[in-house]
């Protein structure tokens, strides 16, 4: 995609806080953190969402995560990995891309959402859709 930021980043169109960098994937610094050391990680061959990835760049790119995750637990308590696709779920620019948060006690964010209550008929109906549509 040739409008995608982070495809530009990517190849070292836009400059970014570079932290990690190795074939397939790129770590940076986001501009705009929620907290300190809050980074993205992204492969840098374009998808917009995770489904579209091939085996190979979901691995690269899992590994850049939790090389990243390893880092950030070496002056933090924590971390939150987050990762949105599709607008409908967040997602703001359209190239897959991981958050990794660090996380201590007195930091104060909040990731919470309201829980639904859910039958035991409803979670057996769900547990079958989702078993067929993985053959």
């Amino acid at each position: 995609m040739t409008d995608c930021i982070f495809c530009k980043i990517a190849k070292g169109e836009i400059p970014c806080n570079k932290v990690y960098e190795d074939e397939s994937t790129l770590a940076f610094l986001d501009i705009e953190p929620v907290a300190k050391g809050h980074t993205l990680v992204i492969p840098k061959k374009h998808f917009e969402t995770m489904d579209e990835m091939d085996e190979e760049t979901v691995l690269a790119t899992q590994k850049t995560v939790q090389k990243i995750a390893k880092a950030l637990l070496k002056f933090n308590k924590g971390y939150n990995v987050i990762q949105n696709n599709k607008p409908e779920a967040g997602q703001e620019i359209p190239h897959i891309h991981y958050h990794i948060i660090p996380r201590n006690k007195e930091d104060e964010l909040f990731f919470t959402w309201p829980k639904m209550e859910t039958s035991k008929e409803e979670l057996l109906e769900l547990k079958t859709k989702i078993k067929n549509f993985l053959k």
